[in-house]
């Protein structure tokens, strides 16, 4: 659908995105287990990078100290709630569960912790 050109260039641009997030993360002791980028052109057919990225929303960072091979450790993203939700009684249709108060609080200090460590800095 792209043709061969752009689809080279969104792959480049992706691998070379991940790499330098991949190593930085790894350096302040967090694993990018995954994460996503989305891509667009603009009206002049420029390759353009879209949405957020590498954030606790689109990606899955896990304390590099704790993995293993084979496991899946805590982490410092939205998985949490994904957890949560699964335990739940419901038949995963909309709307879901509301979210209790304490898994909110909990998600935000799961958020925070991972700026923390990603940025070497403390929240007040």
């Amino acid at each position: 659908m792209l043709g061969a050109e752009v689809a080279h260039k969104v792959r480049a641009t992706a691998l070379a995105l991940y790499q330098e997030a991949f190593s930085y993360a790894q350096s302040r002791g967090i694993l990018i287990a995954d994460t996503k980028f989305e891509f667009g052109l603009d009206p002049a057919g420029d390759l353009r990078l879209m949405d957020e990225v590498l954030t606790p929303d689109s990606s899955r960072f896990w304390p590099l100290d704790r993995y293993r091979p084979g496991s899946s450790p805590p982490s410092f993203d939205k998985q949490f709630v994904r957890d949560w939700l699964q335990a739940q009684p419901w038949n995963k249709s909309p709307p879901p569960p509301g979210l209790p108060r304490e898994i909110v609080e909990r998600t935000a200090r799961k958020y925070r912790e991972a700026l923390e460590r990603l940025t070497d800095r403390m929240q007040a």
